[in-house]
């Protein structure tokens, strides 16, 4: 994973290139910008335009000083990559901001967008582009709360961006193990003819699968010294299908391509329970992961099949390429279980939510108002957007059988990822607040402070939620 640890610093020495936000309006500030930055500014064609950048040459030629432009308003708690857009295009050296430009607020938002645009998936190049770019705080900021945040954001980049060849079930079940020694939690697994008889529906999406690279259910229990029995129980949920082919209904090349992502599920519930425990938030916490992959054999699951599942409902096969759903609700019948206060799921799910929303929305699903009242206002604060499809109850039909208690896909073209929300929804217990994110997982063009590949789409939201859901306690 990404070490950022060189990027950012608490101490100031007197030696940084400072960093000046600069607003439209500011331009024509005499006051803010002498005439012959404005001068330098003209020359070449730096207007303050959100995400723009203007170098100040010192008297010998080197950098004196970086402006910044932020459109038209100084920048807020809620944006992340102002920053960002420079952060990468900046030589070896110590930067900071001017603090008399912006809020202490802004400053924090901007140290994280820095840290993430240093981000750079190099394992399997021979040499690295990376430089040493120090952004010096001066004590403002939690140095430790955005080194987590961004070691879980690296984590999810990571996972996703991984080959399947070196990111398959028992990769990530070496993950949460490692994840449970550093944290003090507890680990298990369940695989073989037990994952068969007590989980049929993980079983049979991922038992076509080659030797070594079984199916499997992960599990992570942790609990926080500091938590009381009052505490905040949490289930989070990640669906971890390493590669999808489609199974028997085989995708088209072009929409397998992309499809080493689709565990970004389980990299977004992973790095989630990993910030929670370095915070170490005062909770109850299982982590579920079903890790398989839909692969191509003989003994693979067939369309027209009718499957078991963990809650005892059988499902009728429709599309044998609408399997998370099935790995999913073993999984979130297990964690019903337990009767946690909030449950939360992450799942790369389906094609129908980036239609309605595209790559940087995750569709989200929720069964209690005031719980995705919460999560919209931490989404707002932290900057993490998301948007809110209903669980619209005349759908929940299409989703019916005449040979089984229900089909894995509705029976028609409508709707897609609503009635994926409704699946899921049957098997989630009665009186749990529960959250379903249907995320891409991947940024499909580069942007400031955000590579293309792998990304993090409600992950921040999230732990934002749960901190405030603690604090209202």
């Amino acid at each position: 994973m990404t070490d950022f640890s060189p990027y950012l610093s608490d101490q100031l020495d007197g030696s940084e290139i400072t960093l000046i936000p600069v607003t439209v309006t500011d331009l024509d500030d005499p006051a803010k910008i002498t005439p012959s930055e404005r001068q330098w500014m003209d020359v070449h064609g730096f207007t303050a335009k959100q995400g723009s950048f203007c170098f100040i040459a010192g008297k010998k030629g080197d950098l004196a000083c970086a402006f910044v432009g932020v459109g038209d308003e100084n920048p807020k708690a809620s944006d992340l990559w102002w920053l960002a857009s420079i952060a990468a295009s900046l030589p070896a050296g110590r930067f900071a901001i001017a603090e008399e430009t912006v809020d202490e607020a802004a400053i924090k938002a901007a140290a994280l967008g820095w840290v993430l645009a240093q981000y750079d998936f190099a394992i399997y190049k021979e040499q690295s582009d990376r430089k040493d770019r120090v952004l010096c705080l001066g004590g403002v900021g939690n140095l430790r709360l955005i080194t987590h945040i961004t070691n879980a954001v690296a984590l999810v980049r990571d996972m996703v961006n991984t080959p399947t060849e070196d990111m398959g079930p028992a990769h990530i079940q070496a993950i949460i193990e490692a994840l449970a020694e550093e944290h003090g939690a507890i680990a298990s697994s369940v695989s073989g003819q037990v994952l068969k008889d007590e989980f049929p529906a993980i079983h049979a999406v991922g038992r076509a699968a080659a030797e070594g690279r079984e199916p499997r259910l992960l599990e992570l229990n942790w609990q926080s010294d500091k938590a009381s029995s009052d505490s905040l129980t949490l289930a989070i949920v990640g669906k971890g299908v390493c590669f999808d082919t489609g199974g028997l209904n085989l995708k088209p090349g072009g929409s397998m391509e992309l499809m080493k992502k689709d565990m970004g599920g389980a990299a977004h519930a992973i790095a989630l329970a990993s910030l929670i425990m370095a915070e170490e938030l005062p909770l109850k916490m299982q982590l579920l992961v079903p890790a398989v992959e839909n692969a191509v054999a003989g003994n693979a699951f067939r369309p027209g099949d009718i499957i078991d599942t963990r809650l005892g409902k059988t499902v009728e096969i429709g599309n044998t390429d609408a399997e998370g759903r099935l790995i999913l609700c073993d999984a979130l019948t297990y964690a019903s279980e337990t009767s946690p206060d909030v449950m939360l799921d992450f799942a790369t799910l389906t094609g129908a939510a980036r239609v309605a929303l595209g790559p940087d929305l995750p569709a989200t699903f929720c069964n209690d108002d005031a719980l995705f009242d919460r999560l919209n206002t931490a989404s707002h604060a932290v900057g993490d957007p998301l948007w809110r499809l209903p669980l619209w109850a005349p759908y929940d039909e299409l989703l019916n059988s005449p040979n089984a208690d229900m089909n894995n896909i509705s029976g028609g073209p409508f709707a897609g990822s609503i009635t994926a929300g409704l699946y899921l929804q049957r098997f989630v217990g009665e009186g749990i607040k529960w959250v379903h994110f249907d995320t891409f997982a991947w940024n499909p063009v580069a942007k400031a402070g955000r590579p293309k590949g792998g990304e993090a789409l409600g992950l921040r939201a999230s732990f934002q939620l749960i901190i405030d859901l603690i604090a209202a306690d």
